[in-house]
């Protein structure tokens, strides 16, 4: 029998204004922090963070994040912070930022804290990161040997955000029970190095069970920029529940998927992560064989959250059936994820493609 494991971030702290109590987690991590951030991240809350850090004792250090989730930014910014000496990591911002700030705590070997901004990704929690190349087509996933020491999670911040972004998170972790469920039912290995433990079964299907209560309700509370039980219920399902399901659960084909479509040229890198990992389940889904209702049950919540469901919605309206075959060759690569929840052929994906989108539009075509 396979090990089952279990990983999870050390310290997970959420609620509202949240941010300005950053210092006194921290303090006792080291001296000097390397903050991280792009410049829109900055403007909004560094002058908070370096008060709240002040507070503590902690003297900071600044790097700007530009450009992708990438091995040169990566070795850019670890150089510099190697020069200057600092004793920890904060990521503050978005998926990439915060995956970048993970790799350069690890070629530190220093704490790492997350501080996510918005809530569009189940990335903060996880000992992994998505590396892309420099041109924003995905490489790899780097693996760690430890999850992040601290996730913070300001619940008034993420209210402010462009709702978009909620949305994205959203369907991110909507794909965390479809793939975990398959992971098991195939006895595929996790991302955390074993098989999924009851514990992972259990979180994951709570977050499905939480984005279909809630999600409709928190897009509205970020839709009209307050903070609600519903926004803090789905901002936890969204990084919390979806990053512990899916790294000690299991990843399958919605994720491969996502993966797959960089083999693509066009509008398509426009999106989101989140916004293409919809269209990944819904794919699944069509993969899967599962019944009509089923389906659109995801079909009607992510239209209802302004999310992709059709291949015209993904900018891949024209795209040729060789177009959607580069998809299904990239998803079902050596080492993709797929292979955790499937036995799967690059034509079977390909011909998900094609059924999901017209299953999708058949639903849309019976609310007209």
């Amino acid at each position: 029998m396979s090990e089952r494991v279990f990983i999870s971030p050390a310290k997970y702290v959420q609620g509202k204004n949240t941010i300005d109590q950053l210092g006194k987690h921290v303090g006792h991590f080291g001296s000097k922090a390397l903050l991280i951030a792009d410049d829109i991240v900055w403007r909004i809350i560094g002058d908070r963070v370096t008060t709240a850090l002040s507070a503590s004792d902690v003297e900071t250090e600044k790097a700007d994040f530009v450009g992708e989730a990438s091995r040169h930014e990566i070795e850019r910014i670890a150089a510099s912070a190697k020069e200057n000496h600092v004793s920890f990591v904060i990521g503050m911002g978005g998926g990439k930022t915060l995956d970048t700030a993970k790799a350069v705590a690890d070629e530190l070997n220093a704490r790492i804290v997350i501080v996510p901004t918005i809530a569009s990704t189940d990335a903060p929690t996880s000992a992994l990161s998505v590396i892309y190349t420099d041109e924003g087509n995905f490489e790899t996933y780097r693996f760690y040997k430890k999850n992040p020491d601290l996730v913070l999670v300001d619940t008034k911040l993420i209210a402010e955000a462009p709702a978009r972004f909620l949305a994205s998170g959203i369907a991110d972790a909507l794909a965390t029970w479809v793939e975990v469920r398959s992971v098991l039912a195939f006895g595929g290995k996790t991302m955390a190095g074993g098989v999924p433990t009851i514990a992972a079964e259990a979180i994951a299907k709570r977050c499905e069970e939480v984005l279909f209560d809630y999600g409709i309700l928190a897009y509205e509370s970020v839709q009209a920029k307050v903070v609600t039980p519903a926004l803090e219920a789905v901002v936890e399902a969204n990084t919390l529940l979806s990053g512990l399901g899916f790294e000690s659960g299991g990843l399958a084909a919605a994720h491969a998927i996502h993966n797959g479509f960089t083999a693509l040229d066009g509008d398509i890198h426009h999106l989101t992560h989140g916004e293409k990992v919809a269209f990944g389940t819904l794919v699944q889904l069509a993969l899967e064989g599962r019944t009509q209702e089923e389906f659109e049950r995801y079909v009607a919540l992510y239209m209802a959250l302004d999310l992709p469901v059709t291949l015209e919605d993904v900018k891949l309206k024209d795209a040729s059936r060789e177009d959607i075959l580069k998809v299904g060759q990239a998803a079902t690569a050596e080492g993709e994820t797929i292979h955790s929840g499937f036995d799967v052929t690059p034509e079977e994906v390909a011909d998900a493609i094609i059924a999901a989108d017209r299953y999708a539009r058949l639903y849309q075509a019976k609310q007209r």
